[in-house]
């Protein structure tokens, strides 16, 4: 029945007109953050992390476009479904993509780390549409049907999805096949995570991503597609390498590279903080010693 309503909510959103789907998006992150208060004090603890120097005011006004933001890419994400290839190139301004190209190139793979922040779905459409084989790490669905839903889209726009579970042994295949591995890198991990500060303040975060790239001389580049105003819906995608030299440490390698690609992204949010998902619990784990 889970599924059964949401191929119904899906089909209406998909083949809506565009400007009233994403509005409809807008609206529904609205009634859920706004008036249902769902995850409210969330986002208002996080932020006031964040911008500990922005007043209460500004940080509401953030934390209601947060919810906007959240429902118009929920229903952007929707729409994947009905877009091919060519038209994932029309919506995405690429920038600093021929890096990313000379990387693959070695044939050594690459890593494209990215975060909760604007529209990641897009972001690693844009790779495959742009020419690069992708494979990404995403975390199984509850319900079985809609997974299969979710991967059955990925593949048909040139993602192979890779089961978290499996990631140890099947990302290390990807990379030294001369793939791209795309991984979401700032959700926080409860056990085995490396703290590193993310505004300030320490964030489990998980150290495969910089293991991976040191097992295998694999660049990491940070991918963010932030969504852009207007109508139809365009991205802009950008891709950053993250520079590091080794010290030849392993834990403290691992410790620095990690600190790193989490810097990147801090950057991007300061940036546009509404389009990063403040509703996670990014700083949940605490390390040991910490109230």
């Amino acid at each position: 029945m889970e599924y059964l309503a949401y191929r119904v909510v899906v089909g209406v959103l998909r083949y809506a007109p565009e400007r009233w789907a994403l509005r409809f998006g807008e609206g529904m992150g609205w009634v859920v953050g706004v008036l249902l208060r769902v995850r409210w004090r969330t986002v208002e603890e996080h932020l006031q992390n964040a911008f500990p120097q922005e007043d209460a005011r500004w940080r509401q006004s953030v934390a209601r476009a947060s919810f906007r933001h959240l429902g118009r890419e929920s229903v952007a994400t929707f729409r994947l479904g009905r877009m091919d290839v060519d038209e994932i190139r029309r919506r995405t301004e690429v920038v600093g993509f021929e890096a990313v190209k000379e990387a693959a190139a070695k044939g050594k793979g690459l890593i494209v780390v990215s975060g909760h922040f604007g529209n990641w779905e897009m972001g690693g459409a844009s790779i495959s549409a742009h020419g690069i084989p992708v494979d990404v790490i995403a975390q199984r669905q509850r319900n079985p049907l809609f997974d299969a839903d979710l991967t059955a889209n990925r593949n048909r726009l040139g993602m192979a999805v890779i089961e978290r579970g499996e990631a140890p042994k099947r990302v290390l295949r990807a990379l030294r096949g001369g793939r791209a591995v795309g991984v979401v890198g700032d959700q926080n991990v409860r056990r085995g995570g490396v703290f590193v500060d993310f505004f300030g303040k320490p964030a489990s975060t998980a150290r495969g991503t910089a293991l991976f790239s040191l097992r295998t001389g694999a660049p990491i580049f940070l991918g963010m597609a932030k969504s852009l105003p207007g109508f139809p819906q365009r991205y802009r995608v950008t891709f950053e390498p993250v520079p590091y030299t080794s010290c030849g440490e392993m834990e403290e390698d691992v410790f620095r590279l990690t600190e790193a690609h989490v810097r990147h992204l801090e950057g991007h949010v300061k940036e546009a903080p509404e389009q990063y998902f403040w509703q996670h619990r990014r700083w949940k784990t605490r390390p040991p010693g910490h109230d």
